[in-house]
């Protein structure tokens, strides 16, 4: 594991791609490939690792949102808008575990007090299966979050991919 809210590029790549897996509208085969991705990343640098680049992307996506509506009258404000809506829609996935909902919105509360997620998340030790699955889905709907604000889908998925071939492209 990295230091200080340090995660390792792979991960964060990884992170993206258990988003493009739960996203409905991500073709099978590129589900599929995008499936492949995160085991070869959990394969490489760790299931932990690629938790906390899920993490750094949850910080990532809140603190967008959060800048990108400064000074709109009608802007979500984190606290009361913001973190509950996301929070409030976790019960959809069957699969979130209601005991990880504290952490998951510590993360996100850290994220809208312009903290570092990560090393904020990191100071209480390894993030277990459950939680990392929870994050995964606050990832999910922070990012339909941000479609839906934009009210064109997919909107925040050629963000990220634009994002990453331009950091493979400057050698990173």
């Amino acid at each position: 594991m990295t230091n200080e809210g340090v995660v390792v590029d792979e991960a964060i790549r990884a992170a993206w791609d258990s988003y493009q897996v739960l996203e409905k509208r991500t073709p099978a085969e590129e589900r599929e490939q995008a499936q492949l991705r995160v085991t070869a990343a959990m394969d490489a640098c760790g299931r932990q690792e690629v938790s906390r680049g899920t993490v750094f992307l949850v910080g990532v996506l809140t603190g967008y949102l959060i800048s990108e509506q400064a000074g709109r009258e009608d802007r979500l404000d984190p606290l009361s808008d913001l973190i509950p809506a996301v929070i409030r829609r976790l019960p959809t996935f069957e699969m979130a575990d209601p005991a990880e909902v504290p952490m998951a919105t510590g993360v996100l509360m850290a994220a809208a007090m312009g903290m570092d997620t990560v090393a904020w998340r990191d100071q209480f030790g390894q993030i277990p299966p459950k939680e990392a699955l929870v994050h995964s889905f606050v990832l999910w709907l922070l990012a339909d979050l941000f479609d839906s604000l934009h009210e064109r889908p997919g909107t925040i998925d050629r963000l990220m991919r634009e994002t990453f071939e331009s950091m493979a492209a400057g050698g990173s």
